[in-house]
């Protein structure tokens, strides 16, 4: 007997786009969910990002694969239509659109707990529903520049503020949006209604920032990070502090201290030159790994794009695996990272086309293959 997925029978209609709703969505994909994408009039902004394989992006690939596509015209009543009856007939719904936007649609919580008092809807913004700053548009560097991240990198490497390169925000807000819809699924079992979830891009980046503590107590930021050292073969990263480096290395292979007496700047400025000098002094990059976990250190190679996917930790895990798309055609794409003993995870399908499902959702779920007015239509390898 096959095992089964975790989320198999949940149905999932996903109206959002870019990155932090659709990474929720995958996320409930890979976990067995139903996820129907409902594409928008206009491109989806992860079609921007990455290669081009058969009219869809490397990150649109990443962010949908294993969902359903729909097409609907919010601008068209007939389509709000279709929205509701769809609504009707699922578990949840995710947006992150400005707050209000889906309400002016006639599509909003009031509209849409209307026709299902069971359905969960995740809204994920910038600032949250409400509040003073709430209208305001938000992407993932408005939130690292507000949430203190930008400012706290540039005053430890002592270099001027600038951004990411990952849109941190967007991705911990839908993983935070994701374990929300969870537990109103859980609670809806109890209670027999859904939820609104109000996610804050803002509030989930302050939530999961293990600094944020700092600012709360006014204290001075100590910098726990991993720090690189010259050896063979290239720089190599340490995950420890020179304080932690400098006992475990002396305890381990007897580095002699320069001078203990010496005021303490100078004396971590001698103990720095005598690391540096331990690590270039090995001629072979294996042996100095081999030395680095004598002394219970560990150790990273620093990857660049080209050979991440070399680690043996990612080959030796299926992290990276091929789908089937409808026409066919395979891809490569990476899973969610959920292991289970005795469940399966990952995309059940492909990349789906703009509309590819249109005609199937809206009979499967809605028990009809059309409403009144135009009908959407299926793009086929449409550039978006």
């Amino acid at each position: 007997m096959a095992a089964q997925r975790p989320l198999a029978g949940l149905r999932v209609l996903d109206l959002s786009r870019a990155l932090s709703g659709p990474f929720a969505g995958r996320i409930l994909a890979d976990l067995g969910a139903d996820v129907v994408k409902v594409e928008l009039p206009g491109a989806d902004i992860a079609q921007t990002y990455g290669k081009k394989t058969r009219g869809r992006s490397g990150l649109y690939a990443q962010l949908n694969v294993g969902k359903r596509s729909v097409v609907l015209d919010l601008r068209q009543a007939c389509d709000v239509d279709r929205l509701l009856d769809l609504a009707a007939a699922c578990d949840v719904v995710v947006e992150n659109f400005r707050p209000g936007i889906l309400d002016g649609y006639g599509a909003g919580w009031a509209a849409l707990s209307a026709v299902n008092e069971r359905l969960v809807l995740l809204s994920i913004s910038g600032f949250g529903q409400d509040g003073p700053e709430a209208g305001r548009p938000a992407y993932a560097p408005i939130i690292h520049a507000e949430s203190g991240l930008i400012g706290r990198q540039a005053d430890v490497n002592g270099t001027a503020p600038a951004d990411l390169t990952l849109a941190l925000a967007d991705s911990l807000a839908g993983l935070h949006g994701t374990i929300a819809i969870l537990a109103a699924l859980r609670l809806r079992d109890r209670t027999g209604t859904g939820q609104h979830i109000d996610i804050s891009m803002l509030d989930a980046m302050l939530a999961t920032d293990d600094y944020t503590h700092y600012s709360i107590d006014d204290h001075p930021i100590w910098a726990a990070r991993g720090e690189t050292w010259p050896a063979p073969g290239g720089p190599i990263l340490i995950a420890s502090d020179r304080r932690h480096l400098w006992r475990q290395l002396a305890t381990c292979f007897g580095l002699p201290d320069p001078d203990p007496d010496a005021a303490l700047e100078e004396r971590l400025r001698a103990r720095a030159t005598i690391i540096g000098a331990w690590f270039a002094g090995h001629d072979d990059r294996n042996c100095l790994k081999r030395d680095l976990e004598t002394a219970r250190l560990a150790w990273a190679e620093i990857r660049h794009a080209g050979d991440v996917l070399a680690s043996p930790a990612i080959a030796g895990r299926g992290t990276i695996i091929e789908v089937t798309d409808s026409d066919g055609e395979q891809r490569s794409v990476v899973r969610m990272p959920y292991r289970f003993s005795a469940a399966e995870s990952g995309p059940a399908r492909g990349v789906p086309e703009t509309g590819e499902h249109t005609s199937d959702v809206l009979s499967e779920w809605a028990g009809r293959t059309a409403l009144p007015g135009p009908q959407p239509h299926h793009v086929r390898g449409a550039p978006r």
